[in-house]
């Protein structure tokens, strides 16, 4: 099976690392620095039991040097899920197979928008992947993917899918093939709501988060949230400790640096509007009260506009009072 990732980041570069020992495998992304580096060096991996390999993958910003896939797997920020989608269009035929395995909601319905609904399915993953620096990355957290059989996918891209199961799970990551991926999606979101935000704003490691009971509750105060307003809209999250699972992630992840964060420290604007921001918007049409999203989402737009609320990093004192302010 050919596989084109769309997206050059820690997680696409995390999946191409993995995948190429099973698979044909190709890096598409728009990161001049990395692309040159990758092609030059090579990708360098830091795996979860320390190890470092290096993977000489294909790399390229131009999708018409490669001909067809079968499976694009699009791995990119959802600011960035429009222009994904042009990336991607010359990479299919008729039977191509698109799966978005990004964070936030709506990037399956933009995908479609441009590819066409009988061409794209949902993807969720629960793998952590730190971006070290340009052709570094670091595994930094394994958890479970999750594909979705659509019904509204075609005959051919539906038959590809056990097969990429099943190449996922012969590259080492666990995977599965699932029915309905709406309550993954929102269980997935409840965790990225709990924890980027806040080690964005505390500029602290996901561990760091499961040490302070204070933080524990906020975070189980931030999925509650998430749970009511996917509740409203007739959706349940599939698994029984989603309350408490934000601290189950933070633990098992504890040294990664969640994406939110990473793009902090690159001064790159971050996903808030697709994670917190979608939740309370979602949240005010359906009138389900979220204040703690909505005050995360204001305060992580400060930090997007070089405005950062918070002086020192790890002062959770500070954070508190902040979320506890309900003047806005």
């Amino acid at each position: 099976m050919k596989i084109g990732i769309v997206g050059i980041g820690a997680l696409g570069c995390l999946l191409g690392a993995y995948l190429e020992e099973v698979a044909d495998v190709v890096l598409i992304g728009q990161w001049p620095e990395q692309v040159a580096t990758i092609r030059a060096a090579g990708l360098w991996l830091e795996r979860l039991d320390g190890r470092r390999t290096r993977h000489s993958l294909p790399i390229t910003s131009d999708p018409t040097e490669i001909g067809c896939v079968d499976v694009a797997l699009i791995a990119v920020k959802s600011r960035q899920t429009k222009d994904a989608a042009h990336l991607a269009a010359p990479l299919l035929d008729a039977d191509g197979l698109v799966v978005t395995l990004q964070n936030g909601l709506n990037n399956c319905a933009t995908l479609r928008g441009v590819l066409g609904e009988s061409r794209v399915t949902l993807g969720v993953t629960a793998q952590g992947a730190t971006l070290l620096g340009a052709g570094q990355v670091r595994h930094a957290g394994a958890g479970p993917t999750y594909f979705g059989l659509d019904l509204a996918l075609g005959s051919a891209q539906q038959e590809r899918l056990p097969r990429l199961v099943e190449l996922f799970n012969s590259a080492g990551f666990e995977a599965h093939l699932v029915a309905d991926t709406d309550g993954l999606v929102w269980s997935k979101l409840a965790v990225n709501a709990a924890i980027n935000p806040l080690t964005a704003l505390l500029r602290v490691p996901n561990g760091f988060l499961s040490e302070h009971d204070a933080l524990v509750a906020v975070m189980r105060g931030v999925a509650q949230e998430v749970v009511a307003v996917a509740a409203a809209q007739g959706i349940t999250l599939p698994l029984p400790d989603t309350l408490d699972r934000p601290r189950i992630v933070a633990q098992a992840t504890a040294a990664n640096r969640s994406s939110m964060l990473q793009d902090v420290e690159r001064g790159a604007l971050t996903e808030n509007d697709a994670i917190c921001g979608a939740v309370a918007r979602l949240g005010r049409d359906l009138s389900v009260p979220t204040p703690l999203n909505s005050r995360l989402c204001r305060l992580v737009r400060q930090v997007d506009e070089v405005r950062p609320p918070l002086r020192e990093a790890g002062d959770v004192a500070g954070l508190l009072a902040l979320l506890n302010d309900v003047s806005e």
